[in-house]
């Protein structure tokens, strides 16, 4: 049993070619880390940038965010560089660590006792990986089983959250989110991934 249900729907500008959105999902004893990562560009070369990036997120997911943003920023030297916002799940705290790099937009809805749901946004600053890196202002917020993140990348237009379809399964929220918002003139992704609480 894992701490996340997950989903995760794309397309890239050409229909069917490489694209530069790329989601990563990884999960190990005490959480989990989540990242949408946006290839500066389209086609191969932001394809290539953004798994760039995905791998150093992968070769040791349990780094604080800020040594992976500096880890990732340091790695994209020298490319033409991305943008990414990630979040680590801390199940032993029941926390979330999140913080962005450019507009890569993410939402953590909350729904109270009373049914009354509400929304955080990622604090995110304007930037580059590879090229400019902004202070990097890790927040901290406490999240319950049931919570839900959504991270999507600029292919996907804002204005979703007061008709997000929460009570659907995120495989569901995500394919949804693409095909209601997904822009035709750019590479797309959504990330949607509700925390069940510790395993």
């Amino acid at each position: 049993m894992t701490c996340l249900e997950w989903g995760w729907a794309g397309a890239a500008l050409d229909g069917g070619g490489a694209s530069g959105d790329r989601h990563v999902v990884t999960f190990f004893p005490e959480g989990a880390l989540v990242a949408v990562i946006d290839g500066l560009g389209h086609g191969p070369e932001a394809s290539e940038v953004a798994r760039l990036a995905a791998d150093i997120l992968l070769a040791e997911p349990t780094l604080p965010i800020k040594e992976l943003i500096a880890r990732c920023h340091e790695g994209l030297r020298g490319t033409r560089g991305a943008v990414m916002s990630l979040a680590a799940l801390d199940t032993r705290a029941s926390t979330i660590d999140w913080f962005g790099v450019g507009n890569v937009e993410g939402l953590l809805f909350q729904t109270n006792p009373a049914g009354r749901r509400s929304y955080q946004a990622i604090r995110a600053r304007g930037g580059v990986l590879g090229y400019r890196l902004p202070p990097t202002p890790v927040a901290t917020l406490p999240i319950l089983a049931g919570d839900t993140l959504v991270l999507t990348s600029d292919g996907i237009r804002d204005g979703f959250s007061s008709e997000l379809p929460l009570t659907w399964a995120p495989q569901a929220i995500a394919d949804w989110l693409l095909q209601r918002y997904g822009l035709d003139t750019d590479d797309a992704l959504a990330l949607v991934a509700r925390y069940l609480g510790a395993p």
